[in-house]
């Protein structure tokens, strides 16, 4: 029988999150690679959805998303960054994030054209790419002075005659990098130049640490009319099995999001939508907690990944920690990840997996540190065997 998967998806096989925590069930290792919390959220959400449930909000909600959900996107938009949408026209909710994305891609980029992403870059950006007929364009982020950047005449550079988009995602997974109001003045002016989409993932919105502050690129001048903002509640709120997202942009593009994504599920669950909606507009201060513990978990454990020997990359926002392996010995960190559970029974995720030049990459590992405390340790401990 000959292959029946279509050319332009047989790049991607299964996901490297699914290889790698299946791995760690299998071995029984402490799981640092796929990024969940292994605690919860707060009681007032959970209640919520259970509330949703009870009272009978169990069918299809409308095809946009409850009005309660946009009107609370809208609101967190206007009064956390100054942006105005109307949830009417301007706010759009899908199932998680990676719809989102996926939905925008498919219905703003045509067969052929380009769009420039930042790599390491994750996993289903280069699919729904290649799921569009489209081609993507790499910009690489380089650690310069402890963080991961990119080289403004590089990024120039990959704008060709078919660039349409720019795939913008900060805090930025897996790198840790929160792009600053320079940086973000770079990728706008590019695309005020060239007149690109900027699509962008901000789902670690709220997740930044020390000093780093997340600047929205529809905040900067010119770019609101040209920018599909993408979140959602998984990392705010604990909630990544939820899978609950939102899309605010022009109503135009709102509009042509929508056309795709109503035929891709249709609707999102409607007792998550109404939980979300209350979680936006009162949980401000258990967030901000999440945020102060998981800055410290970060601290814990990049330090323990320094005795161990790595080069440790302390990053500015997400759940996530990169690192460079060759102090240890180790250039190839797909060979390091697969046999981490045998070497120290810990399990992580190779970072060249990220690339379209995946040597660039071949000596990162990306750790995970959105876990309890005790696993934490537990982990540190075991990598200590490698030296």
């Amino acid at each position: 029988m000959t292959e029946p998967l279509v050319d332009r998806m047989r790049e991607f096989g299964e996901t490297i999150f699914a290889e790698m925590s299946a791995l760690a069930v299998r071995t029984g290792s402490i799981n640092l690679g796929q990024g969940f919390p292994d605690s919860g959220p707060a009681q007032g959400v959970l209640d919520a959805a259970i509330e949703a449930i009870r009272s009978g909000a169990n069918q299809y909600p409308p095809g946009p998303g409850l009005p309660e959900l946009r009107e609370a996107v809208a609101a967190q938009r206007l009064e956390r960054y100054g942006l105005s949408y109307d949830p009417a026209t301007e706010v759009f909710v899908t199932v998680g994030a990676t719809e989102g994305i996926a939905s925008a891609v498919l219905a703003l980029v045509e067969p052929g054209d380009e769009v420039l992403v930042f790599e390491p870059y994750y996993d289903s950006y280069a699919a729904v790419i290649a799921l569009a007929g489209a081609v993507r364009r790499p910009v690489t982020l380089r650690p310069v002075e402890g963080r991961f950047t990119f080289d403004p005449d590089e990024l120039r550079a990959a704008v060709g005659p078919r660039t349409r988009a720019i795939l913008v995602n900060s805090p930025h997974n897996p790198a840790g990098t929160v792009f600053t109001r320079a940086e973000l003045e770079t990728i706008a002016a590019v695309c005020r130049e060239h007149d690109l989409v900027a699509i962008t993932d901000e789902v670690y919105e709220y997740l930044t640490f020390d000093d780093a502050e997340h600047i929205p690129l529809a905040t900067l001048d010119g770019m609101r009319e040209r920018t599909v903002s993408i979140s959602s509640a998984g990392k705010s709120f604990s909630v990544t099995g939820w899978k609950t997202g939102w899309v605010t942009a022009p109503a135009p593009y709102v509009r042509a999001v929508q056309t795709v994504k109503q035929f891709l599920t249709f609707t999102v669950s409607a007792p998550y939508q109404r939980a979300v909606a209350y979680a936006l507009a009162n949980e401000a201060q258990w967030v901000e907690e999440l945020r102060k513990s998981l800055q410290a978990k970060r601290d814990r454990l990049v330090t323990g990944l320094e005795a161990a020997g790595f080069v440790a990359y302390r990053p500015q926002g997400t759940y996530f920690v990169q690192v460079d392996i060759r102090p240890l010995g180790f250039t190839d960190g797909i060979e390091l990840a697969r046999a981490l559970p045998e070497k120290a029974g810990v399990v992580a995720i190779p970072t060249q997996v990220f690339y379209d030049n995946a040597e660039t990459g071949a000596h990162f590992v990306r750790f995970a540190f959105c876990k309890k405390d005790e696993v934490i340790d537990e982990a540190v401990e075991r990598l200590a065997r490698l030296r």
